[in-house]
């Protein structure tokens, strides 16, 4: 098509989108189109601010390194992960899920730990915490010989991959549940985190006003031929932001219950007090076992 005014070159782009041959790329692709073409009219998109779109999308490719996803954080930012996870989940959004954001500090290989052991790998001072989890199906059948793997941030906010004072894969560890569906562990009680901002996403909260932090939570990622990948973050509800969430992650279903014990734990006589325990039953639904592509290695 020759183009002759600006609504042809919708129709022009639209009609080959319309020859893609693979059926959900074609619906993808016309559905992309007609929203972007859309947006670019609704907000009468400048050339200089085309430009200067493109070069964020460039800078966020150059920031995403093996130890950091700029891409993965504005996608959170702006609540698109959030949003994918919820209307791919759930009964497709109609009900509540323990699924959450996978987060751009995802690990392959975290080593793996023996039921009670700790996943405390360095000096890493903080509150002792004792989590004990559940993993079932829908109908509350416990599933045995699932594969758990454990990350959180420390108690001064910083995953191990962006901390030279922490060792390598400490506060990660990957557990296999029981007969019961069970699996426990010990760390140290983590706290909420700025999320990074000396890139594009921090110049687009500074623009925004928005503060950068995440409340305190457990990340979770259990495997289990037979379910769909479980991503789970258990959130603590006492965190100052737990309403606020920068990256639009707190659901009511992933409110953990972080209890503060300030007498002697009964079975650790070397626990210091206070310490904190976290009981969470998880739930999986049926469908295919696919790990996630990790954001960084």
């Amino acid at each position: 098509m020759i183009i002759e005014r600006e609504q042809d070159v919708t129709a022009s782009a639209l009609a080959v989108m319309e020859r893609t041959s693979d059926p959900r790329l074609r619906q993808i692709m016309i559905s992309l189109v007609k929203h972007l073409h859309g947006f670019v009219r609704d907000v009468r998109l400048t050339e200089a601010e085309f430009r200067d779109a493109a070069a964020i999308l460039v800078e966020l490719g150059k920031l995403t390194t093996d130890t950091h996803n700029e891409a993965v954080l504005m996608a959170g930012s702006l609540g698109v992960s959030s949003l994918v996870c919820l209307l791919n989940n759930g009964d497709q959004g109609n009900t509540e899920t323990d699924q959450s954001l996978l987060g751009p500090f995802w690990r392959l290989n975290s080593p793996r730990v023996e039921n009670g052991g700790s996943i405390v790998r360095s000096d890493t001072p903080g509150a002792p915490l004792f989590v004990s989890g559940r993993v079932v199906d829908k109908d509350g059948r416990p599933i045995a010989g699932a594969e758990v793997d454990i990350w959180h941030a420390s108690p001064v906010g910083l995953y191990e991959n962006q901390d030279p004072e922490q060792a390598d894969m400490n506060l990660r560890g990957k557990f296999t549940t029981d007969q019961d569906g069970r699996f426990s562990f010990r760390s140290v009680m983590m706290v909420g985190y700025p999320i990074p901002t000396d890139g594009v996403v921090g110049r687009l909260l500074e623009a925004q006003s928005r503060h950068p932090y995440r409340p305190a939570h457990l990340h979770g990622l259990i495997f289990k031929p037979g379910f769909k990948v479980l991503i789970s973050q258990v959130y603590d509800p006492a965190d100052p932001h737990i309403d606020s969430d920068v990256q639009f992650g707190v659901t009511q279903a992933l409110i953990g219950k972080f209890l503060r014990h300030d007498s002697p734990h009964p079975t650790e006589p070397d626990v210091a007090t206070p310490w904190y325990s976290l009981d969470h039953t998880y739930r999986l639904e049926a469908g295919e076992a696919i790990l996630p592509r990790p954001p960084i290695k």
